[in-house]
């Protein structure tokens, strides 16, 4: 829900498409993502601000939104998250999370998605490195707070998973069906549990 204030600075809430990424650089408070056409666009990923800065390189602005609250949200068992895979091993992913719901965290929180919680059905045969590769944005669901000061993240429906990835390439992949991502200029396949895109 995108809407102007008075003072010419824009609102916008998580999933909000704040530009195209032709023409902005994503910064703070926003991701890249490449839509069901194949579109690398920049989304919002909290409620609050959008800013668009020049860029001393770079002919494009760079996008940020500000989050309204000046304290961070802090993950709690139900609420929906998105987070940035950092690790994946044999049993489990470690990921950051960036966001609860529609606010940024200020504090560092990591989340752990267990092989048993990637997805609903043949939970047995789940591959964690066809799942979930580093640097992945990935929108879960907090299970509970697991052990070491880690939530416990399920991305056991079709709406979550992998939201934004980045092929070998550096491109933002395409996601082609629910376990495969497409980089657009090398075409190559890469595997993944995906969020289902829409409705």
């Amino acid at each position: 829900m995108r809407e102007q204030d008075g003072d010419n600075t824009e609102k916008v809430s998580p999933g909000d498409v704040v530009g195209k990424a032709i023409e902005l650089i994503p910064g703070k408070g926003t991701y890249l993502a490449a839509d069901s056409a194949g579109n690398k666009l920049i989304y919002a990923s909290l409620t609050g601000c959008l800013t668009l800065s020049p860029h001393s390189q770079d002919k494009r602005s760079v996008a940020e939104v500000t989050g309204h609250k000046a304290h961070g949200a802090v993950p709690e068992p139900g609420c929906t998250v998105l987070a940035r895979v950092k690790k994946v091993m044999a049993k489990m992913a470690s990921a950051d999370i960036m966001c609860v719901g529609s606010k940024s965290v200020r504090e560092k929180f990591t989340g752990i998605i267990r092989q048993q919680d990637v997805r609903a059905t043949e939970i047995d045969k789940v591959d964690m490195h066809a799942s979930f590769r580093a640097g992945d944005i990935v929108r879960a669901v907090v299970l509970s707070l697991g052990d070491a000061r880690a939530y416990y993240l399920s991305t056991a429906k079709n709406e979550l998973g992998v939201v934004s990835a980045e092929s070998t390439a550096g491109e933002t992949m395409i996601p082609i069906s629910w376990t495969e991502m497409q980089c657009p200029i090398t075409g190559q396949i890469e595997q993944r549990k995906v969020a289902k895109v829409g409705n």
